[in-house]
């Protein structure tokens, strides 16, 4: 099924029906109820979810297959999400040429700094990335304050021009994102008994786009392209030996890598239109560092599941304060419940970071693989247990001689 084998076809499959059932899936708790702080099913986050996602596929072409391991892609997300906040400041509010473009600007950034960044590997290579990024930072932060805002960031403004587009509505603001016509911002809430699940056309677009993305990283793995950036990872001085220059295969791997994350700033802005220079900090190239590490680098889903769980930490036990503690444990003595939120307190809130730096000391400590190495030993697990259950079974209906 399209140029899929089996096994990835149903992995496929599994990432459509979770995204596009996610709506149902990150909404299990009743919205009155005291567990649902724990829901996720808001269209900003679900946004997050995917667009991050995509832009951690894109890093895990480069560092899953190639093994270069680079600390500065944040400067694609960056230039993807002014290139697209440009075009609604010039063209229209359709959020396609805003992705088009974002993709391409960023791909021509990358091959400008793939060039210069590949001529050395290691440690090397991941030095000079993260000084091209924070270069770019500094630059958007300070130098080209005509073209990023500066430290403001850029915004659609009631002077922008829009030649293709209306540069305010009938009411005299700003028009919004679209989608030849379909708002991005648009939003359908379905009330079923206490649960609540909001279906929005900003993230449906995020998560076709995800899919699309999914499939294509699933058809350059098991291309010959992609079994030659699995050379380079094994061994590039043998795979020079042989007569073979690496430098193209990782240059290519290196743009397409860019393009991902430009896609995915070009969709940040597509869903909110404005771009900072923060967007391009070397804090958000190492978060994507973690988010393929914590999935499982070089495999297909690892990425999309550490992208998932991060943003997961960051918005949701970010947002658990005492006050909710105590409503926790209201039904504690005073004395024991005092105690225990002064206990959790550290971990939660401001101090999620904590939390998550535990959890992914442990993931590297215990996990190797990420969370798809967790979810293997469990399914190996149960197929064990299927299979001892089976050979009893059959051991008891064996009639004895």
């Amino acid at each position: 099924m399209l140029g899929l084998n089996n096994k990835d076809t149903l992995l496929l499959i599994i990432v459509a029906a979770i995204t596009l059932l996610a709506p149902f899936i990150l909404n299990p708790f009743p919205t009155q109820s005291a567990m649902a702080q724990f829901n996720a099913g808001y269209p900003d986050l679900m946004q997050r979810f995917v667009i991050f996602g995509i832009f951690a596929i894109g890093f895990n072409i480069l560092f899953g297959l190639t093994g270069y391991l680079s600390f500065g892609h944040a400067a694609f997300l960056g230039v993807g999400s002014y290139s697209a906040v440009w075009m609604f400041k010039l063209l229209s509010m359709n959020v396609i040429p805003a992705i088009l473009l974002a993709m391409l600007i960023s791909g021509l950034f990358a091959v400008l700094i793939g060039f210069v960044s590949l001529r050395r590997s290691g440690i090397y290579f991941s030095i000079l990335t993260l000084a091209f990024a924070q270069m770019s930072f500094n630059l958007a932060y300070s130098v080209l304050t005509p073209i990023t805002n500066g430290e403001t960031g850029l915004q659609l403004t009631l002077n922008d021009p829009r030649i293709l587009g209306q540069v305010t509505t009938a009411e005299g603001s700003i028009p919004v994102t679209s989608l030849f016509g379909l708002e991005m911002r648009s939003t359908y809430e379905m009330i079923f008994g206490p649960w609540s699940f909001q279906f929005n056309a900003g993230y449906y677009l995020c998560a076709i786009i995800m899919l699309l993305s999914f499939y294509i990283a699933i058809r350059i793995f098991r291309s010959p392209f992609g079994m030659m950036l699995r050379a380079i990872k094994s061994n590039q001085t043998r795979m020079s030996y042989t007569g073979l220059n690496p430098r193209p295969y990782t240059l290519a791997a290196f743009v397409i890598s860019g393009m991902y994350a430009g896609l995915a700033g070009g969709l940040m802005a597509s869903m909110d239109p404005l771009a900072g220079a923060e967007r391009m900090q070397w804090t958000a190239s190492g978060e994507v560092v973690l988010m393929t590490i914590l999935g499982g680098a070089g495999t297909l889903i690892g990425p999309i599941l550490g992208a998932g769980f991060i943003k997961y930490f960051e918005n949701i036990f970010s947002k658990i304060n005492d006050n909710i503690l105590h409503s926790w444990f209201a039904f504690m003595p005073d004395g024991f419940e005092n105690a225990l939120v002064a206990i959790v307190h550290p971990f939660v809130g401001k101090g999620w970071h904590l939390t998550l730096g535990i959890l992914f000391m442990l993931v590297v400590v215990f996990l190797p693989g990420g969370l798809v190495e967790a979810g293997q030993r469990v399914a190996k697990l149960f197929r064990r247990r299927k299979s001892e259950k089976t050979s009893d079974e059959s051991a008891q209906s064996k009639p004895a001689e």
